[in-house]
């Protein structure tokens, strides 16, 4: 991409100005030699020696050019570093504050984060993108929460914030008004997170309207029809979102899933296989190749995508532990069964079917490994909390009081 050439070419100037520097400051500050005493005749005076040239200092905009290329390679703790230096420099520089405000949510310094992009606001009343960011950082700083009571307001915050965002939105081209489209697909998120499904799904499909031919917009709409159970319109719009960007592996293997769980397993399995090929180091193309083969009963190929999912990504993914589970039990490791199957409860805590398959394993016993009725019963307990008609949950309920 000519932004990484370039950038490269900024990082070198960087080291070559930086180096001028110090050596100019280290020229500064040296100290000054005392001639020794003279027993000779005087001399003529000498002429004063010539000024130091003053040390070149960095431009704002070669820190900032060096953050975007390290937070486009996902590099958040090297761009912080260079956007904070940019901003230093010039704290009145807009795409150093906002890049030093998404650097720190992304480093999960949420308060930090709000606060430097309210400082933007404040010197930029009218920058669109700042006003995105702030609420994207209340977003972010909700899901991070332990306790979510404590910052129970953070999504009517973000809400207000869109609403000042749309008012700042750029009048329609060609039919299209991509700013527009970003505020509705951001409420569409806060929506999805205060649980308003029908809300939701009415601003992703607004900011599909606004834009039609953005894959991520898509990709967000089918996502949340699935969330509400209604599979052949997600299908409908994951299609749409793989033939809009047929290289995104995310939406394709996310497509692939979703045929999978719809009994297409002969579409399926080609589409995740061909999104892991696009995207080998992507953990959730890898890991959703690994869940298809699962449901079509591969359990080798699982096996080997759902180990190297994890392996990408340990902490992200839970139901890729949750299938590793899946595979143990059926293939009756239970020690191997309850240690994935523990981490994918403790990941997505708010899923029935990772604590009921836990309580499960915990139920069964083989060979060295014990059943623990206690464990099975607790797990149980949870999972019908979260969901009280889940009927596996009271059957397992029943087995083990």
């Amino acid at each position: 991409m000519n932004r990484r050439t370039t950038v490269s070419g900024l990082l070198g100037l960087m080291i070559t100005l930086g180096l001028a520097a110090a050596s100019a400051a280290v020229a500064q500050t040296a100290p000054t030699q005392t001639a020794p005493t003279q027993t000779a005749p005087a001399q003529p005076a000498q002429a004063a020696p010539a000024p130091t040239a003053p040390a070149r200092v960095i431009p704002a905009a070669n820190y900032v050019a060096v953050g975007v290329y390290y937070y486009e390679q996902g590099q958040f703790d090297q761009a912080y570093v260079a956007y904070r230096a940019a901003a230093e420099i010039d704290p009145r520089n807009p795409d150093a504050l906002i890049g030093l405000g998404r650097s720190q949510v992304k480093l999960r310094l949420y308060s930090a984060g709000i606060e430097t992009l309210k400082r933007l606001i404040s010197l930029d009343s009218r920058n669109f993108d700042a006003y995105i960011s702030l609420s994207q950082a209340y977003v972010q700083q909700y899901i991070g929460a332990g306790d979510r009571a404590a910052v129970s307001s953070n999504l009517g915050e973000a809400l207000r914030i869109l609403t000042d965002a749309e008012a700042l939105a750029q009048t329609p081209t060609a039919g299209k008004n991509v700013p527009l489209s970003r505020v509705w697909n951001e409420r569409g998120y806060v929506y999805k997170l205060q649980g308003d499904a029908t809300k939701a799904i009415q601003a992703f499909r607004q900011a599909t309207t606004l834009n039609p031919d953005n894959s991520i917009l898509l990709y967000n709409l089918g996502d949340m029809y699935y969330a509400t159970g209604n599979i052949p319109q997600a299908l409908d719009y994951l299609q749409q979102a793989v033939i809009v960007d047929p290289r995104d592996a995310y939406n394709r293997a996310y497509y692939a899933k979703l045929l999978a769980l719809s009994g297409n397993l002969t579409a399926a399995r080609p589409e995740a296989a061909q999104a892991a090929r696009l995207a080998p180091k992507n953990a959730y193309a890898v890991g959703q190749y690994g869940v298809v083969s699962y449901l079509a009963k591969d359990a080798a190929t699982a096996r080997a995508q759902l180990t190297q999912a994890v392996t990408l990504d340990p902490l992200r993914y839970p139901e890729f532990y949750y299938y590793l589970g899946r595979l143990n039990l059926d293939s009756g490791e239970l020690k191997a069964a309850r240690e994935n199957l523990t981490r994918a409860a403790a990941l997505g805590s708010n899923t029935p079917e990772y604590l009921y398959y836990l309580g499960l394993s915990y139920e069964r016993g083989a060979g060295a490994v014990a059943p623990d009725r206690l464990k099975a019963r607790e797990n149980y307990e949870a999972a019908l909390k979260l969901s009280p008609s889940y009927r596996l949950a009271q059957e397992g309920l029943s087995r083990t009081r």
